[in-house]
């Protein structure tokens, strides 16, 4: 540690004397050596001392009231001033009094009369003497600081290995608990892991007085590493200890293992991946090359390291063949990442050609400063035919390979609007094969796919090339005439492709016939786009249907007002929907011997906006096609149940009906619905009870087994309504737990003047009674009929002979009276 130049012109001098004469003798003396501060008395002198805090003081030992023996003993009594050098000066000279004056902790002792230039040698080498002192004690304290900071591990040994000096006086390098052990001359071995102190000793045999070596340390599963500097240290050819620092190089260690490790995964997988790897410098000079792009290249890295990539990887336009840049050196100049142009083709060293695309990338520093580029790409040929491919399928119908209905939309966009720029006709024929459903079950799927290959073969035949036959899906084609199009171009084609139906289809050996009902929209003409242009040729196409088949339709004004009407009813029943709008309307069932309220049905009304209600014939069919069918139900039961509630809370209890549509019946959200609905409004589900028809029961005979006995679990009835109108099946009837049997309007209302009629109601209520199921009769409107149907056993009768439907209030009305 660097000591300064000693200056005693900044000291501090104290001199206490009682004698003026003497202070001033003596600061004439030593006032070349700072200031110089005096006290008459020894009291003075100890109040003067802490302000001033002086570097020496010169002590007479006569003084009155304190003497400057207690002057001396109350300062060193005192840690903050024991430390300042103290010179007697008095006039004895015995020995004793120079004794106790040292004893005491004087540094000196001056006798009077004294000499001043004796007198200035001793304050000087003093004042010199306490300067040296304290740069000592600082320079330690620098020394101490220093090794204690550093992070290396600083110890002293002697030549028994007995620790003499270490900086890790808090003891966290070898997790020491008591720092000041390393202190107590303890031998190397209780201080180090044995793996260390065995090889501190081992290299002490070595040759050399300085040593360098790394020790790997195990601790648990942790493994650390130190790099040990070992320096003999000699005195006169006498062996006086050892100098031994270590440093804790684990970090770098394990960084250095980490970093190899990541070269060498980063190596395997360069080599492993699927994509070509190519690296260069800022010139452009190759410097590396993995083994994919070793194979599309046809160079091996060992000949291409250090051409340029141009001379390895050429490539070009696959269309024009004409020469391309290499996206590297756009990434270089332009310094970003830089995707490889389109269609972009490698030529391999032999020939070979390749499609290839992806990117290159500047590579850089850590400083930023770019050293050269990366150029990763990949083989694309498979790719782009797969896409072509997948394209291809994704536009076109996999059994016809006639473009599909997104292909069709995509022309037929184009077709109309170029209509609308050359002011001309665009044209569409929707095509549908007559009774194909009653074939395709009779003959097999196989053979219907068969029938509808033949049919779009015998349309396309007739078909020029500038039309575009399409297979929408099912039994259904479409033909988008384009160009120059006239209604009775139109009507001729359609006419020819009624006709080209008429020659049979061969079929698993055997002629069918076969025809199709079609339907013809014109744009602008029927249409103001695409879409619409598509619903009026379906609705045409269905007035076909309606008028025979084997025909072909003109959509027409009537259509258009027909689809208005079905649009707005549409939107009438989603908005009464969507703001729970719905009006049920409830209609009793009547015990037709004491006329007492049996039950109920809960029947659904749209309000139209004026007041009315729009029938369900016209609106039950809309929700059923649109979906709406599920929803409606749910709210209707929902109704339903809440009005039992009512009735329930007023003392009244009645069963209600609510009838579920085929959908609604087959969703697997009814149970569900049912059982919140219940719930919620805390009702025994007997008093709940469901109409399901008998079309709906027997979509599925054995799924509707299985949700009948679901439903039938939760402890509701279950009614078929309408019997006789389906399918009637007694076989399968017997396989449907059911509780209640309606027979129908249509018989009720002529039962008495139709005889068919008369013994169908007959059978249906013997069947009922043989089944042990409850009856009613719905739609009962004279008393002739109760009578009629009373002595045929049926005892439940709904109808207009006891009361319309009608709304909650008044029901309630009807109930108490």
């Amino acid at each position: 540690m660097f000591l300064p130049d000693i200056k005693l012109q900044n000291s501090k001098i104290l001199i206490v004397d009682d004698n003026l004469q003497n202070v001033m003798i003596l600061k004439e003396v030593i006032a070349e050596f700072g200031q110089v501060f005096f006290s008459s008395s020894g009291a003075d002198a100890l109040d003067l001392i802490p302000k001033v805090n002086p570097d020496l003081i010169l002590l007479d030992i006569e003084m009155p009231s304190m003497d400057g023996w207690q002057v001396c003993r109350t300062l060193k009594q005192q840690a903050r001033f024991a430390d300042i050098p103290i010179i007697f000066i008095t006039g004895h000279n015995q020995p004793s009094f120079e004794q106790l004056s040292l004893e005491l902790g004087a540094v000196d002792f001056i006798t009077k009369p004294f000499d001043a230039g004796i007198c200035k040698l001793r304050v000087r080498n003093q004042l010199k003497l306490q300067q040296q002192t304290r740069q000592i004690i600082q320079a330690r304290e620098q020394i101490q600081h220093l090794v204690k900071q550093v992070p290396v591990l600083i110890t002293y040994w002697n030549k028994d290995w007995q620790l003499e000096f270490s900086n890790d006086f808090s003891g966290s390098w070898f997790a020491v608990q008591d720092p000041s052990e390393r202190q107590n001359n303890k031998h190397l071995k209780q201080f180090f892991p044995e793996a260390l102190s065995s090889a501190i000793q081992h290299y002490e045999r070595i040759d050399g007085n300085e040593k360098q070596f790394v020790v790997e340390v195990n601790e648990g599963k942790t493994k650390f590493y130190y790099q040990v500097f070992q320096t003999a240290l000699t005195s006169r050819n006498e062996d006086k200890g050892y100098l031994v620092t270590i440093v804790d190089i684990s970090e770098v260690k394990l960084a250095k293992d980490a970093l190899y490790s990541e070269k060498e995964r980063l190596r395997v997988t360069l080599s492993s991946i699927g994509d070509a790897v190519v690296a260069t410098d800022i010139e452009g000079l190759i410097t590396f090359m993995n083994p994919v792009a070793e194979r599309l290249t046809g160079w091996r890295f060992r000949d291409a390291r250090n051409l340029k990539i141009e001379n390895v990887m050429p490539l070009r336009d696959a269309h024009s063949k004409h020469e391309l840049k290499n996206p590297l050196y756009i990434a270089l100049s332009e310094q970003r990442i830089v995707s490889m142009a389109l269609n972009s083709q490698l030529i391999s060293r032999y020939g070979a050609s390749y499609l290839v695309e992806d990117s290159a990338a500047p590579i850089r520093n850590k400083n930023g400063e770019m050293i050269g580029a990366i150029m990763v790409f990949h083989d694309v040929s498979e790719t782009m035919a797969m896409s072509v491919k997948m394209s291809h399928l994704a536009n076109h119908d996999q059994l016809t390979d006639l473009p599909n209905r997104l292909l069709l939309r995509d022309r037929l966009d184009v077709a109309c609007a170029s209509a609308t720029t050359n002011n001309q006709k665009a044209c569409i024929l929707l095509i549908d094969i007559d009774h194909f459903k009653y074939l395709n079950d009779t003959l097999g799927h196989q053979y219907g796919d068969e029938l509808i290959i033949q049919v779009s073969k015998r349309l396309k035949a007739l078909l020029p090339p500038a039309y575009t036959l399409s297979r929408l899906g099912g039994d259904e084609f479409v033909v988008l005439m384009s160009g120059i199009v006239t209604v009775d171009a139109a009507s001729q084609l359609a006419r020819r492709l009624l006709d080209a139906m008429h020659e049979p289809f061969m079929l698993a050996g055997n002629l069918h016939n076969a025809s199709v009902s079609t339907g013809i929209s014109l744009y602008p003409d029927d249409a103001q786009d695409a879409e619409q242009l598509m619903r009026h040729a379906d609705a045409a196409m269905y007035r076909a249907k309606q008028e025979g088949r084997n025909r072909f339709c003109f959509f027409s004004d009537e259509l258009e007002e027909a689809l208005l009407q079905r649009h707005q009813l549409e939107k009438t029943l989603r908005h009464a929907l969507k703001h729970d709008e719905l009006v049920v309307l409830y209609q009793p069932k009547i015990n037709m011997h004491n006329h007492q309220v049996v039950g109920a049905e809960a029947l659904v009304r749209l309000p139209d906006g004026n007041g009315s209600f729009i029938s369900p014939a016209e609106f039950i069919p809309l929700a059923e096609e649109s979906g709406l069918i599920i929803e409606l139900g749910r709210q209707v039961l929902f109704k339903a149940c809440a009005y039992i509630k009512l009735l329930l809370d007023q003392g009244l209890r009645v069963p209600i009906s609510v009838n579920v549509a085929a959908a609604q019946f087959s969703s697997a959200e009814l149970e569900l619905h049912i059982q919140e609905a219940l719930t919620v409004n805390e009702l025994p589900a007997e008093l709940l009870e469901l109409e399901i028809t008998e079309t709906a029961l027997m979509v599925d005979v054995l799924n509707t087994q299985n949700k009948l006995a679901q439903l039938k679990a939760l402890g509701i009835a279950i009614s078929i309504d309408d019997f006789g109108t389906g399918y009637s099946s007694l076989s399968y009837l017997k396989k449907f737990n059911v509780d209640i049997m309606k027979i129908d309007m249509s018989f009720v209302r002529d039962m008495l003047i139709n005889h068919h009629d008369f013994e169908i109601v007959k059978t249906i209520i013997s069947l009922g009674q043989s089944m042990g199921l409850k009856l009613v009769a719905e739609g009962v409107e004279t008393k002739e009929q109760q009578k009629a149907l009373l002595e045929l056993g049926c005892e439940t009768g709904q109808g207009y002979l006891f009361s319309k439907p009608i709304a909650v209030e008044p029901f309630l009305t009807f109930l108490k009276s």
